[in-house]
């Protein structure tokens, strides 16, 4: 089973750089998760035989890499949903998309419909009665080689949410066949990456900012500096 690259561990919490590729939660293929290699992970360093509990406080895509926030007691997990309804948590992603948008920054509000027999979402600039509202800002942070690093901080968190909505202004994340990105990275992955997570200790009652190194993908080498 793979290792595990743990950003930030305490009694409660467990907050870790997921790879590309990787599900954090169980679906039909039946393939190993993020929660299985956490749960061995707790049961290998501590000796714990029998059930290990993990509770996934979100998600990322499979092809997106980053922080991942898993609590590691049910009093946790309940005050970590509560912080992520309530939105509560300051969530930064970086995206290297192949068009330079029309603005530097802005705040995109699109109204999501999720096709779920396809998998995939679409976003309506006017409300919807079937979509869920969503928004999130961006910025440009600079360009290299022709490629673009946008800074998104999410306000809603909807499935394929950064995705479509950059998508939506003609700036497809690389590698992102299902919107937009005319050919795939090598690995398959997206260039999406959960870049730093900010929540309050659901005990402790202090800030927690965790942050994420960059994949070793090639396609954020122009961007390692940062």
């Amino acid at each position: 089973m793979a290792s595990l690259d743990v950003l930030f561990e305490d009694n409660h919490v467990l907050v870790v750089n997921k790879p590309a590729g990787l599900l954090v939660h169980g679906d039909e293929t039946g393939d190993v998760t993020l929660a299985d290699l956490a749960k061995e992970y707790i049961r290998e360093k501590y000796n714990k035989p029998g059930n290990v509990f993990v509770g996934v406080v979100h998600r990322l895509d499979r092809p997106v890499s980053g922080v991942v926030l898993l609590a590691k007691t049910s009093k946790a997990l309940a005050r970590l949903n509560e912080l992520f309804r309530s939105k509560k948590t300051i969530k930064t992603y970086w995206a290297v998309v192949q068009n330079r948008p029309k603005q530097e920054q802005g705040n995109l509000v699109h109204w999501l419909v999720k096709d779920s027999s396809r998998n995939v979402t679409k976003a309506f600039a006017k409300e919807n009665p079937n979509g869920a509202r969503s928004e999130l800002n961006y910025t440009l942070l600079t360009s290299q080689q022709g490629k673009y690093l946008l800074e998104v901080n999410p306000i809603t968190g909807r499935p394929h949410q950064i995705r479509v909505q950059l998508a939506s202004m003609q700036c497809p994340i690389l590698g992102d066949l299902k919107y937009g990105a005319p050919q795939p990275l090598p690995d398959k992955s997206i260039a999406l990456h959960a870049r730093q997570l900010r929540f309050t200790h659901p005990t402790l009652k202090t800030e927690v900012k965790v942050s994420a190194p960059l994949p070793d993908a090639p396609v954020w080498n122009p961007f390692r500096h940062l």
